[in-house]
C-alpha cells in the first residue's frame, strides 16, 4: 500500500499551527516554542532549498529530537486536575497531538529525503571500526625522493 504524496508545506502547516495552539496558554517553558519553532525554521529552509539533503537531513533530525523534548515538556510540566481550565485542557491536547502526530511526519520526512538522493543508512561522519584495505597505501616507499636533506651529513662549505 503506497501512501500518497504529502507536501512538506503542508507538514511544517499543521505543526507550525499546533505549536501556537500548545505554546498558547504560557504552561510550557520557552524551550518548548524556541525547540519546536527552531525545528520548523529548518523546514523552511528544506523547502527553499529543494535538492539540499543537508536542509532535509536536519528538518528530519530536528523533528526526531523534539519528540523526545516534548516527552520531557509535557510529562514535566502538566498541571494537577484542580488547576486545569478549559484552555489549558485544549494547549496541553494540541501539544500531545503535534507530538503524536510527528513520527508520521518523521517518516514522510525521510521519504521525502530518500526522494532527494539520500541514502537508506545515516553517516554522521564517523568511520566504521573495520579497516577497508582498498585505499591503502603504503608509507614505506623507496621510490620518492627525501623531503628534507639528510642531517647526518656535514654540509660542504663553499669556495
Amino acid at each position: 500500500m503506497e501512501l500518497p504524496a504529502v507536501n512538506l508545506k503542508a507538514i511544517i502547516l499543521v505543526h507550525w499551527l499546533l505549536t501556537v495552539w500548545g505554546c498558547m496558554n504560557y504552561m510550557f517553558p520557552a524551550s518548548y516554542a524556541w525547540g519546536n519553532f527552531s525545528v520548523l525554521a529548518m523546514g523552511i529552509w528544506a523547502i527553499v532549498q529543494r535538492d539540499s539533503l543537508d536542509a532535509i537531513m536536519m528538518f528530519l533530525t530536528g523533528l526526531l529530537l523534539t519528540i523526545l523534548t516534548d516527552i520531557i515538556h509535557v510529562s514535566v510540566f502538566y498541571p494537577p486536575n484542580n488547576n486545569l481550565t478549559d484552555a489549558k485542557r485544549f494547549s496541553i491536547g494540541m501539544a500531545i497531538f503535534s507530538l503524536l502526530l510527528k513520527p508520521v511526519s518523521c517518516y514522510l520526512v525521510y521519504r521525502m529525503y530518500r526522494e532527494r538522493g539520500g541514502e537508506y543508512t545515516f553517516n554522521i561522519g564517523v568511520t566504521r571500526a573495520g579497516r577497508d584495505r582498498s585505499t591503502y597505501e603504503s608509507i614505506d616507499q623507496q621510490d620518492a625522493p627525501p623531503q628534507w636533506p639528510d642531517s647526518s651529513k656535514t654540509a660542504q662549505p663553499p669556495y
